[in-house]
C-alpha cells in the first residue's frame, strides 16, 4: 500500500468514525462515463492578478496518483493560467466569468472553500461545468470554536476573569453559567450545524432543536427537526441560537429583529458561516438593550471589521475575526477530499460535495 494510500483511506475512514456528518455526501450526483482518458488539472483562483493556491511536491504527488494518465498544473501567475485554461477539464480553486469562457474543455471545478456565495456566477450557473466543494471539511474546528466562545460568555471568561487578570485583580465570581442541559436551536444541519450539534448534545447534555432547507434524516443526537417555517416557534424555546446556514437569496437577513426579540433574554447567538445572514443592526439592539445574554460572531457583514463598526462596542459580543476555521488537521481533510473527487473522477464513480449551483450550496 502506498503511503497515499493509507493517507485517503485514513481521510474516509477517520472522517466516518471521527463524526457521521463529515462523511456524508451530497444527494446531487455527477459522474463522468465513460472516464475520460487525461486527466488535466490546473490550480486558480478567479483573480488573474493573486497567484493560483499552491500545492506541495508531495501533495501533487498524492493527486497525480489517483489515476492512469492525470496532470497538475500550478502556475506561477495570470498568463501561465491563460495558456493552459484551454486545454484542461478541471480546475482546483475557482474561476471567474474571463477564464471560464476560454477553459472550452472544462468538466469539473473542486472549489477550495465550503460558502459557494463568492464562487458561482451567472455564468458558471448555466453552464454544464459541475462544481464541487469543500462543505463539512471545516466542521470539526469550526464546531470547537462555537462551544469554547459559549463557554468563555458562561464560564465569565470573557467579561470578568481575562480582563481581570490582565489588570492583576483577583475576584473571584459566582454569578457564573451551566450549558450542561440547556437546549440549543441549529439553523442549518450542514457539516458545521451537525458538528456543532454533535458537541453540544454529547459533550454537554443538550436538548438539540433544529431547522433545514433539506429533508434531511434526522441524526440520532437531534431532538427535532424541521424545516425552516418553524423557526420562529423554535426560537423561543432555545438558551443557545446558532447560525449554521449557508449564504443564499433566501436565508441572507434570516437572522433579524423579529428572530432576536423572541430569544430568551438568558439566550445566546453564535453565528458560524456568512455575516450577510444577520441583521447586524438588529443584533446591535438586542445586545446593547440587554434583550439577549450574548452573542458569539466568528463572521461579520463586512471583513475586515471596520475600527468605528458599532459592533466593536456591543456588550456580552465575542468577535473572532473569520477565522474558526484554521488548524492543521483541515489541510489534511481539504488534500483528502481533491484526492478522493480526483480518483472519482478519473474512475467514472460519483464525485463527493457536487453542489446545486441555483441553490448555491
Amino acid at each position: 500500500m502506498s503511503d497515499f494510500d493509507f493517507s485517503r483511506r485514513l481521510f474516509l475512514s477517520g472522517a466516518a468514525a471521527a463524526a457521521p456528518a463529515l462523511a456524508v455526501m451530497s444527494d446531487r450526483i455527477a459522474e463522468f462515463l465513460p472516464p475520460p482518458e487525461r486527466v488535466r488539472m490546473v490550480s486558480a483562483n478567479s483573480s488573474f492578478v493573486v497567484p493560483p493556491p499552491t500545492y506541495s511536491e508531495a501533495e501533487v504527488k498524492q493527486i497525480v496518483s489517483q489515476g492512469k494518465n492525470v496532470e497538475f498544473i500550478i502556475p506561477k501567475n495570470g498568463d501561465e493560467l491563460a495558456k493552459v485554461l484551454p486545454d484542461v477539464n478541471v480546475v482546483v480553486g475557482s474561476i471567474n466569468a474571463e477564464m471560464l469562457a476560454k477553459a472550452k474543455n472544462l468538466k469539473w471545478m473542486q472549489a477550495t472553500e465550503a460558502g459557494m456565495e463568492r464562487i458561482l456566477f451567472p455564468e458558471l450557473i448555466q453552464s454544464d461545468v459541475v462544481v464541487t466543494n469543500m462543505a463539512r471539511m471545516f466542521a470539526p474546528a469550526i464546531s470547537e470554536t462555537a462551544i469554547a466562545m459559549l463557554l468563555a460568555h458562561t464560564r465569565g471568561l470573557n467579561n470578568i476573569y481575562i480582563p481581570n487578570f490582565q489588570k492583576r485583580v483577583y475576584k473571584p465570581m459566582r454569578d457564573l453559567v451551566e450549558v450542561d442541559g440547556m437546549t440549543m436551536g441549529v439553523v442549518g444541519m450542514g457539516g458545521i450545524g451537525s458538528f456543532t450539534a454533535m458537541r453540544a448534545h454529547y459533550g454537554f447534555n443538550m436538548k438539540i432543536l433544529a431547522v433545514d432547507i433539506q429533508p434531511l434524516v434526522k441524526p440520532i443526537f437531534v431532538d427535532t427537526l424541521r424545516e425552516p417555517g418553524w423557526l420562529m416557534e423554535m426560537v423561543p424555546q432555545v438558551d443557545i441560537l446558532v447560525n449554521a446556514c449557508p449564504s443564499t437569496k433566501v436565508s441572507n437577513g434570516m437572522f433579524n429583529d423579529q428572530v432576536f426579540r423572541a430569544m430568551k433574554k438568558t439566550a445566546y447567538f453564535i453565528s458560524l458561516s456568512r455575516g450577510a445572514l444577520v441583521d447586524e443592526p438588529a443584533l446591535i439592539s438586542a445586545l446593547k438593550e440587554q434583550r439577549i445574554a450574548g452573542a458569539c460572531l466568528d463572521v461579520v457583514a463586512h471583513e475586515p471589521l471596520p475600527a468605528n463598526d458599532p459592533l466593536w462596542d456591543c456588550p456580552n459580543l465575542i468577535l473572532t475575526d473569520h477565522t474558526s476555521g484554521y488548524a492543521p488537521q483541515r489541510r489534511i481533510r481539504l488534500m483528502g477530499m481533491i484526492t478522493e473527487n480526483v480518483r472519482r473522477f478519473s474512475n467514472g464513480l460519483p464525485l463527493m460535495n457536487v453542489v446545486d449551483k441555483v441553490r448555491g450550496y
